[in-house]
């Protein structure tokens, strides 16, 4: 899909990025700092899947829009509406190509994932430790509180 651009390593980051937070501008600027930087991003119908009722907050189409004017990628794509099993995740891997995966320390199945990457000839690179305090779902959270 993409080659190396301007000699950088390819870096594929995924997730929600829903409303976009501090822990998401460090998580995206280290990843870019590796090289030229992909974002993926899940789908609406997957967010619900995953996060349940009422989410996301902002449609893919904004998220992907708010993710654009942070200048940080060469390119933004949504996943496909199913892309919860090993077989989905391969099939990106192999037509992206990247170098890199970058992850934060708390993703999940990051042995699956380093294994995948590792068939491609790439490696999954932790860029970001997690911050439990900072979350869409704390902020969303704390404004029904009132705070």
């Amino acid at each position: 899909m993409l080659e190396q651009i301007n000699k950088q390593p390819l870096v594929l980051v995924t997730g929600v990025f829903d409303l976009l937070h501090s822990e998401h501008l460090i998580f995206l600027n280290k990843a870019k700092a590796l090289g030229s930087l992909i974002i993926a991003i899940e789908s609406d119908e997957r967010v619900r899947e995953l996060k349940g009722f009422g989410r996301p907050i902002n449609k893919q189409a904004v998220r992907k829009h708010n993710l654009e004017k942070l200048g940080l990628a060469c390119k933004i794509l949504i996943l496909p509406k199913k892309f919860s099993q090993s077989a989905n995740h391969r099939r990106l891997l192999q037509k992206i190509k990247p170098d890199i995966l970058a992850v934060s320390s708390h993703t999940p199945h990051l042995k699956e994932k380093a294994s995948l990457m590792q068939e491609i000839g790439g490696r999954v690179e932790i860029v970001h430790q997690h911050n439990p305090a900072v979350s869409t779902t704390l902020v969303l959270k704390n404004q029904r509180k009132g705070w």
